[in-house]
């Protein structure tokens, strides 16, 4: 059948469905440039899943209703040429994911909630009206599945209480409400351990239904996939549909939060064994996938223990010999998402100079090519059928789909999610400069002009901190820290990829462990120091803002720069680094990148804890922003609720926006239009007026 005997469904959903109106207002269209509210209004594109011949793409796309205060995603399909328009596969009665396409490419499997509970759905190929067919009625729901190879088993991922709750440890007491806790990583990113996780289960499936069910992690109090993103890319299956090959860190309480080592497990679905393929790494390994013939399987290891931030080596197994090879060992920079193209052929992402491109590897001949080059990003590749298709962004335009041309290194877009929008906006110019640091290195830093810039007018400029730390200022497109909206409110925004940061070799990557305080403080300060010598660059009104690390990096430069900034705003940011290892979770995280515990008086770390910011504020005079959210237990809430009483207690100028319902980001649409239009407001007042 062909994509076009489809017709899609509308862009409003019957009987209840979320209202989606992602259409520009007269008056946005007049303003012509972007603003929170319109940035709110674009489709997310992700998941892109090549059909078995290669003809075809079925992928996500996400939207979001700002009155309902709410996103939905829906499937979309295309040709992997680009050669017809995207027919819509679902409406917003539901909300998909993780779409699979069946082995014989006829139907496509996803995750739906439209029965009031996640399951398991499909849509046939042959039936022009593409209506929906429940495959799943399990118990509690399914958050992620895979079909064997031969469509006759299915493993799918649901959490189970392990633990004991509370009522059963005191059913005469049903009103209590009380957390017993007697280790550590009782809470995680955005939750606390309730004693439920999430297990793999596995069952038959036979004319159109799921029979039986094996939990393969029975008792097993982690979770699988793991943490924080539970991720079915953790988890696969053989050639032949008899063995899973899943990763797991199979640890509690003080030892899970000391260590980073996971391996990857193969579950043999006959015989019920699990064995340990990785044992004797001790960083993560991660990410599972077997080559198409069955012979090999690749996955994403990092060497160093406890140390998140890690190359992430793309390693492959001989699975006969159990003889592994690094696939990147020519590269200093990680591989990040990847694909098998045939039996020998892997692509994989992989970032250079704050971009991220598409590779090659021959695992036979041990040969690395760059597929891609230019100033965006990839973040997902799909290869099958002969075709490679691959998401990008970049910080002019949020993800689409292209496919890339092997042979050539050629692409072409083959979505255009947004273009309705882009018709009516006009976008900052990027600028790539690079800047001299003050040990002599050059530093590339993006510049983002405003909308309509005028080289004759002075504007004011926003430094922006990169968090992470160690993630590179790439060319990415964010809902929350949109450079381009930023630049839309008439800033120059400075965006320097300072010490710390991938994409640049290792040495440039690892300098910033047990020194936050150090060259990349000094870098940002580079930074901004030669942009604002340029002749349209307002000096008198520069403002600097971040958020986790970034945030930090805006308390640090508080109390040390010298006057050069006008206001600031932090977001999730570490203030008193002795009561942030006190209360974070992952505490692998503060061992490596502080260097240990504040009880541990080695000069080493005495140093590091005596550079924290909160040591600065006497320094304060720059009225800041803090914003924070609740639920985040990564930098907890009361990091910012320490900086804000600071700046209050000593008179600065100062606000606290205090989010309930949100984690270490806000992601609620009408949140974060609050937080985001608070924070211009903020910078408006000190920089604009």
């Amino acid at each position: 059948m062909s994509l076009a005997a489809f017709s899609a469904c509308g862009d409003t959903a019957p009987n209840g469905g979320l209202q989606i109106d992602n259409q520009l207002t007269p008056e946005e269209k007049r303003l012509g440039v972007l603003t929170p509210e319109i940035l709110w209004k674009f489709g997310q594109v992700s998941d892109p899943q090549l059909s078995p011949d290669g003809q075809q793409v079925v992928y996500c796309v996400r939207r979001y209703s700002l009155p309902d205060n709410k996103g939905v995603t829906n499937l979309y399909l295309v040709p992997s040429t680009g050669e017809a328009s995207p027919v819509k596969l679902t409406n917003e009665q539901g909300s998909e994911s993780n779409p699979r396409w069946s082995a014989d490419g006829k139907a496509i499997r996803f995750i739906s909630d439209r029965s009031g509970t996640e399951q398991i759905w499909e849509v046939s190929m042959a039936d022009e009206a593409h209506a929906l067919k429940q495959l799943s009625d399990v118990k509690g729901g399914v958050e992620a599945f895979e079909f064997s190879p031969k469509d006759n088993m299915v493993l799918y991922v649901k959490k189970v209480q392990v633990s004991k709750t509370l009522a059963e440890r005191y059913p005469q007491l049903p009103n209590a409400n009380v957390r017993i806790i007697d280790d550590l990583m009782y809470r995680h990113w955005n939750a606390w351990d309730d004693g439920a996780y999430r297990h793999v289960f596995v069952s038959g499936f036979s004319y159109g239904a799921l029979v039986g069910e094996k939990d393969i992690n029975e008792g097993e109090a982690w979770d699988t996939p793991m943490a924080s993103g539970f991720s079915i890319s953790d988890v696969c299956w053989d050639a032949e549909g008899r063995n899973i090959y899943y990763a797991s860190k199979k640890m509690r309480g003080k030892e899970y939060a000391l260590s980073t080592n996971s391996d990857i497990y193969c579950y043999n679905t006959e015989t019920g064994a699990t064995t340990n393929l990785t044992a004797a790494n001790q960083g993560y390994d991660r990410h599972p996938l077997v080559s198409p013939d069955g012979l090999r399987l690749a996955w994403l290891s990092m060497e160093t223990a406890g140390y998140e931030s890690d190359k992430n080596r793309l390693m492959v197994m001989e699975l006969e010999t159990g003889l592994v090879a690094e696939a990147t060992k020519t590269i200093e920079e990680s591989a990040t998402t990847f694909c098998w193209g045939n039996n020998h052929t892997l692509y994989f992402v992989s970032g250079v100079n704050a971009t991220y491109q598409v590779y090659q590897a021959d695992v036979e001949q041990g040969a690395l090519t760059q597929l891609t080059r230019g100033a965006h990003d990839y973040t997902d590749v799909t290869a099958r059928g002969g075709a490679l298709v691959g998401r990008r962004m970049s910080m002019s335009m949020a993800p689409e789909l292209f496919r890339i041309n092997a042979a050539d290194s050629s692409s072409a877009q083959i979505t255009a999610t947004n273009q309705h929008i882009y018709d009516y906006l006009t976008l900052g110019r990027v600028e790539e400069r690079w800047i001299k640091t003050t040990d002599w290195k050059q530093m590339l830093t993006w510049v983002i002009f405003p909308p309509n810039f005028d080289p004759e007018k002075k504007y004011p400029a926003l430094l922006y901190c990169q968090g992470g730390p160690q993630d590179a200022v790439s060319q990415f497109w964010s809902l929350r820290w949109n450079l381009q909206l930023m630049a839309a409110q008439g800033y120059i925004i400075v965006a320097p990829n300072r010490r710390g940061v991938p994409t640049f070799g290792k040495a440039w990557l690892t300098q910033i462990s047990g020194d936050y305080a150090g060259q990349n403080i000094q870098d940002y300060y580079s930074a901004i120091d030669a942009l604002k010598t340029e002749k349209y660059v307002d000096a008198t009104k520069l403002g600097a803002l971040g958020a986790s690390y970034g945030g930090y990096s805006v308390y640090y430069l508080a109390g040390t720069h010298n006057n050069r900034f006008k206001a600031l705003a932090a977001h999730n940011g570490m203030f008193n680094l002795e009561s942030m290892y006190g209360t974070t979770e992952e505490m692998f995280f503060v061992n490596h990148d502080i260097g240990g515990a504040y009880w541990d008086k080695r000069p080493k770390l005495i140093n590091a804890y005596d550079k924290s910011p909160h040591k600065l504020v006497h320094r304060w005079t720059t009225p800041i922003l803090i914003s924070v959210g609740e639920h985040d237990y990564r930098v907890p809430y009361s990091e910012g609720l320490q900086a804000f009483s600071a700046a209050q207690l000593q008179g600065i100028p100062s606000k606290l926006l205090f989010f309930p319902d949100e984690t270490h980001f806000v992601s609620k649409p009408q949140n974060a239009v609050v937080w985001q239009t608070e924070m211009f407001k903020w910078f408006s007042s000190y920089l604009q007026e």
